[in-house]
């Protein structure tokens, strides 16, 4: 335990950049998103928010050099390239930027909300990240998405016209109604753009009012009705044997063509894995702005900005006179113990799995046993501890494990 107990605070190498407008909100979203009249026409807040976000990029000022940043949301792409432009030049001088920063901003692949693509590329975005979802017309609908697969074809092809090498596709699966052949439809339709990265989530509904997560200071907002209802329809819709062989279907169709599994829902082409969103599976440090943005000190502490977007605004774009401040928002410092479990559990998710000196630890023993005696994970020549495709699909049986228990964590 002495090992964990150094953990110190380390300079960010990454940095996240909520933006939390959509045209409209779709019922399964778990992110902070506003839509409507604060998204599009004459009373949208758009740059308000970004006069926001640059200002809170000045007050999180620190040296440091980043590898990457993400503009995720959210429509992102709702924003101008002069306003993308704006937030990379202030994260460039009040951080530092890698000559080589992978560079992504999500990206809906409806006509009137992919944005000017060639436009952001000048602006210094290198990685896109297309939100399809699903190329099956009713999957689209039951999710209330906007598109259709036309739409993702030419945001794709308009992507590689502006000179974007290293383009994403999300894609959902377990979503009511879908069926195997749907999905594999999806996949057929993905792999048909020659993608150089997918990330496949199986579609979870949380409750983020029951969690406690929607206070004046929490990261979340509350449930709208509709949307609860939706949930509460869609839970009943769900098959985990069915989400299996989906995940399962995916991995053969994804390896196949090229785009190895590196980490539990993403697959990538050689030199294309995000390396953003290694950077919180690493366990390295990363700053974050924007209403509900969490950032991680890559030693204990996690710190968030509330979710509530007028009182986000209210601090860093005031119009009282008052000066400019942090937003409201909270922290929390993980005990040791649970540090090198979740470090343990980050590990596990990757294909890069976790080393033999970590696996070994007697903290970790009784678990990897259960999961090498139950065929979840191997060894391999190098001493590392993987994941089987069987870990893959029953890691959360694993990671529940590997967690300390109270009483562990409060020593």
């Amino acid at each position: 335990m002495s090992n964990s107990r150094a953990m110190l605070p380390q300079q960010p190498v990454a940095l996240y950049v909520h933006f939390p407008f959509c045209v409209s909100v779709c019922p399964y979203c778990d992110f902070v998103v506003y839509g409507g009249r604060a998204a599009r026409g004459p009373e949208n807040r758009i740059e308000a928010l970004v006069g926001a976000l640059v200002n809170e990029i000045g007050l999180r000022d620190v040296v440091a050099t980043l590898a990457s940043v993400y503009l995720g949301g959210g429509t992102p792409s709702l924003m101008s390239p002069a306003q993308v432009g704006r937030l990379l030049e202030a994260a460039d001088r009040h951080f530092g930027l890698a000559p080589d920063a992978e560079v992504t901003i999500e990206v809906n692949p409806g006509g009137g909300e992919r944005g000017d693509l060639g436009g952001f590329r000048a602006a210094g975005v290198n990685r896109v990240s297309i939100g399809a979802q699903s190329f099956s017309p009713p999957d689209v609908a039951r999710l209330g998405r906007r598109h259709n697969p036309a739409d993702i074809v030419d945001t794709v092809r308009l992507a590689r016209q502006a000179g974007f090498t290293n383009i994403s596709l999300d894609l959902l699966y377990d979503v009511p109604g879908q069926t195997l052949a749907s999905w594999r439809a999806s996949l057929v339709g993905t792999l048909a753009l020659e993608p150089d990265h997918v990330s496949a989530y199986a579609l979870t509904l949380d409750d983020p009012d029951a969690d406690g997560l929607t206070g004046p200071l929490g990261d979340h907002l509350p449930l709208r009705a509709g949307a609860r209802r939706w949930r509460e329809r869609a839970a009943t819709e769900q098959d985990a044997d069915c989400a299996a062989d989906m995940y399962e279907l995916a991995d053969d169709l994804l390896t196949a063509a090229g785009l190895g599994w590196y980490e539990l829902s993403n697959w990538a082409r050689p030199g294309s894995h995000s390396r953003h969103n290694t950077t919180y599976w690493s366990g390295a440090a990363w700053e974050a702005v924007g209403p509900g943005a969490h950032a991680f000190d890559g030693a204990l502490t996690r710190r968030w900005n509330a979710a509530r977007l007028d009182a986000y605004l209210a601090a860093l774009v005031p119009t009282d006179g008052s000066a400019v401040r942090l937003p409201p928002g909270g922290e929390e410092t993980t005990d040791p113990a649970t540090a090198l479990a979740e470090r343990a559990i980050l590990a596990l998710r990757t294909s890069s799995g976790l080393a033999a000196d970590q696996a070994d630890r007697s903290v970790f023993s009784q678990a990897l046993s259960w999961a090498d005696k139950n065929q979840l994970v191997e060894d391999d020549d190098a001493n590392v501890v993987r994941l089987t495709r069987r870990g893959r699909l029953l890691s959360n049986e694993l990671f529940v494990r590997l967690m300390p228990s109270p009483e562990v964590a409060a020593a």
